[in-house]
């Protein structure tokens, strides 16, 4: 019997995919989810608010002409991304704190917008 091992090295990458909310009012992309997602190559997201099923759409564009968008912040360091959503948090009545977590997601098609990332938010048991 041959074998053809290859030794395994941990360069410390993360394999998150889910989409992370946190506590300071962001949303954040790790490696894996924006590398998988090709996010390097947008520079804003919009957000949409589905109060009755207490998600969250997120859209990425690189539309200049949005008006009510959130810049991508790109880790310098490969370690993804993250928008700072102070304004949408504070609008739609969410405390980020009861919901920090990191949430599984799905992609949605929204006509008249297209792609959107989806998460169900859901209060944080402690």
């Amino acid at each position: 019997m041959e074998f053809n091992f290859v030794k395994f090295e941990n360069l410390h990458k993360r394999t998150e995919d889910r989409i992370t909310v946190t506590g300071n009012s962001t949303i954040g992309f790790p490696t894996k989810f924006y590398n998988d997602n090709n996010i390097v190559s947008f520079k804003y997201v919009v957000l949409f608010y589905d109060k009755d099923n207490n998600a969250i759409g997120i859209y990425f564009t690189n539309s200049e002409e949005e008006k009510s968008k959130f810049s991508i912040l790109h880790s310098k360091k490969g370690y993804g991304g993250h928008i700072v959503a102070r304004s949408f948090f504070k609008t739609q009545e969410i405390d980020p704190k009861k919901y920090r977590n990191r949430y599984l997601w799905e992609k949605r098609n929204i006509d008249g917008v297209g792609e959107i990332f989806v998460i169900l938010l859901k209060e944080r048991v402690e």
